[in-house]
Order: structure tokens, then C-alpha cells, then sequence
């Protein structure tokens, strides 16, 4: 039976607002100094300093020499009037923008507090482990939906940069954290229905360490398991879990890492579309269910450790409740994963050597010729 979406209460995403409210907000985060300017504004403050400061007297300046060798000034003043009112649509759009932006974190706070929730508007370099937050330079999280109850769940926006010789590129990607009771494996699910000519993910791993599980979930997933742990992935993914991630989460990539499961998308996560929450409320609800069970796995090989420290004659924790019960851990493996675990081994890419080798043949083609 299909486990119905959270409830929630997305009023305050559309319904108008107080702009003094609006203000007010935007004063006391400010206030907080847990907010400074967005990326966007900068930039369009930097472009609206250049174009000021630059090429708008350079542009004045030619047109008033030109009119000067006119017979008409009052034609070669027209350029005159088209600049001023593409510099006054730049303004509005700048404006827009800026208030735009205001808004839709005052919406956002307002539906977090309404569904019992908090917001918080950016935070630089977040401290999660998933594979997208190691990457590149000037990671930033924005508009952070997090909740508590019945475990704690962050929706939130995050986007970084990747240098490459002169040129930058910034990915933005969506996502869902949510904290798991025990670390497990790591274990990346490979959604196909969002992928172009191959993987959208940003990172690809071992061709080794793909898993094929029972029913139609390969034709929905590529799931990637650490070698060794394929057992352990049949006992997590267990057909009951496999139909929950086909029927609530086809179109999300999936990475269990440490204690903490990720839902990826590269679309914004947190945004004032009641559908998009009511698709990812819907998909975290349907999941929380089943995580429970999660909690359950132990990693047989912490038991072989142990065994091999007190074998060794490493000293071993003992339980102080019974003082002649054997070594802890050598009965039951403590919650952890063991090292060969705890990371999928990463592949690298064949783009780069293809393009030199094709490069490197067209120069040599060339030479001949």
C-alpha cells in the first residue's frame, strides 16, 4: 500500500504579502549577519559599475563627436535617448530582481514556520558528504528548508563553480539531505529518466561495483555498491524499499553516504512551487517509512575486526555491566562501516584523452598535408 505525501500547508508560497513585513524581514537578517549579498546581485552590481562608469561616457562621448559633425543635432541625439532607456530597463530589471529575490525568501521563512519548520537563507561551503559538496570552488547552499520531526530533513539549493584554464563554469543543483540512525555503505542510485547521452551525476564510478537487483528497478536505477558489500545492498534494497524509490523517486539521483541519504536533482529544490514540495514531500514521506529498518544493519566485518584486535592482544572495550561477558563487538558489530565501505571507488573519464587523441590526430593530418 502507497504510503500518502506529508501534509503540508503551502499558503504562504503564493499568497500575497505584507511589504512591510518584507522589509522588516530583510532588516532583521540582516541584522543576524547571516546574509550578505547574493552572488547575483554582485554581479549585477559590478556590471552596473562598469557600464557606468566606463561605457557610458565612452558611448556619450563618441555620439557628441559625431553630432558635432553633424548638420542634424537633434538626430545624433537620438542614440542619446535609446541608451537611457536601455540603461532605465537595466535599473528595473536590476530592481526586480533584487526584490524578487527579497520576496521569495520572506515566502520561503513564512512556509517553513508554517509546516513547523526553519529556514535559513545561505550557507557557505556546507559540512555534508555528499559528492556534489566537495567539488570546485565557492560552494554556496541557498534558501534552506530544514525539518526535525521524525528525523531531520534539509531541502535546499546549491550551486559551485569548476575552473578550467581561463574559463569558469557553475553547476546548480537541487537537493534533499536526510539523516539516517546508522552509517551504511555508500551506495549511489543512478536514476536513468534524468539522464541525456549518459549520467548526469558529477562523478562516475567503477563499472565493477554495479548491482543488478531482482524486478524492473534496473530499468529505473543503476545502483553502485562498494565490492563486497553486494549482500548488504540486497538486504537495505529489499523489494518493498526498490518500490518506493521507483513509484516516489524515478527522476531523483540517490546517494546513501556515512549516516545520511541525498536526493539530487538539477532543478531548484527549494522554491515557491507548491508542486515541486508536494512531489518532494511526497517522495521524502514515502521513504521515512522504510528507513527504520535501516537502522538494523550492522557491517559483519567491524566483527572480524574486533576479533583480530583481541586476537592481537589490542585492548578491547568490555561492557561494565557484566565483567566477565566477552569483548563488546564480538557479538554484535557496533553501528559503522568498515574502511573498503565507506566510499564507491571513482572511475575517470575518457572525454579528455579522446579529444587529445583526436586533436593530436587532426595536427598530424595537418602536417602531412
Amino acid at each position: 500500500m502507497t504510503t500518502p505525501p506529508l501534509t503540508f500547508d503551502a499558503r504562504p508560497l503564493t499568497d500575497p504579502v505584507d511589504p512591510a513585513a518584507v522589509r522588516a524581514f530583510a532588516a532583521e537578517v540582516r541584522a543576524r549577519g547571516t546574509q550578505g549579498p547574493a552572488i547575483s546581485t554582485v554581479i549585477g552590481i559590478v556590471i552596473a559599475v562598469v557600464v557606468g562608469l566606463v561605457l557610458v561616457p565612452t558611448v556619450v562621448t563618441v555620439i557628441l563627436s559625431l553630432a558635432s559633425f553633424s548638420d542634424s543635432p537633434e538626430a545624433a541625439a537620438i542614440p542619446l535617448l535609446l541608451i537611457g532607456l536601455v540603461l532605465a530597463a537595466i535599473g528595473i530589471m536590476v530592481w526586480l530582481g533584487w526584490r524578487n529575490g527579497r520576496d521569495t525568501r520572506y515566502r520561503l521563512n513564512r512556509f517553513a514556520q508554517a509546516n513547523g519548520m526553519s529556514y535559513e537563507a545561505r550557507v557557505a561551503d556546507p559540512p555534508l558528504p555528499g559528492m556534489i559538496f566537495s567539488l570546485g570552488r565557492s560552494r554556496l547552499a541557498t534558501d534552506l528548508v530544514r525539518g526535525s520531526t521524525p528525523r531531520f530533513v534539509e531541502f535546499g539549493n546549491y550551486q559551485y563553480t569548476v575552473q578550467s584554464g581561463k574559463n569558469s563554469t557553475t553547476y546548480r543543483w537541487g537537493y534533499v539531505a536526510v539523516k539516517l540512525d546508522v552509517p551504511l555503505p555508500n551506495i549511489v542510485l543512478d536514476a536513468k529518466g534524468n539522464n541525456g547521452f549518459g549520467s548526469n551525476l558529477p562523478a562516475s564510478f567503477q563499472k565493477e561495483q554495479r548491482l543488478s537487483l531482482e524486478g524492473d528497478f534496473d530499468q529505473h536505477f543503476t545502483l553502485y555498491c562498494p565490492s563486497g558489500y553486494e549482500r548488504d545492498a540486497l538486504y537495505l534494497f529489499t523489494p518493498d524499499i526498490m518500490a518506493r524509490f521507483i513509484d516516489n523517486a524515478a527522476q531523483l539521483d540517490v546517494e546513501i553516504v556515512d549516516d545520511w541519504l541525498f536526493l539530487y536533482t538539477q532543478r531548484k529544490v527549494s522554491t515557491l512551487d507548491p508542486a515541486t514540495w508536494a512531489w518532494l514531500f511526497g517522495a521524502v514521506g514515502a521513504l521515512l517509512t522504510k528507513f527504520d529498518q535501516w537502522a538494523r544493519w550492522r557491517d559483519e566485518r567491524l566483527l572480524a575486526e574486533s576479533a583480530d584486535a583481541v586476537a592481537s592482544g589490542v585492548p578491547v572495550a568490555t561492557d561494565p555491566a557484566l565483567p566477565f561477558a566477552p569483548p563488546v563487538g564480538l557479538l554484535t558489530p557496533p553501528p559503522g562501516v568498515a574502511p573498503q565501505g565507506r566510499r564507491l571507488k571513482r572511475s575517470g573519464t575518457w572525454l579528455p584523452i579522446v579529444i587529445l587523441i583526436v586533436f593530436g590526430a587532426f595536427w598530424f593530418w595537418s602536417r602531412l598535408n
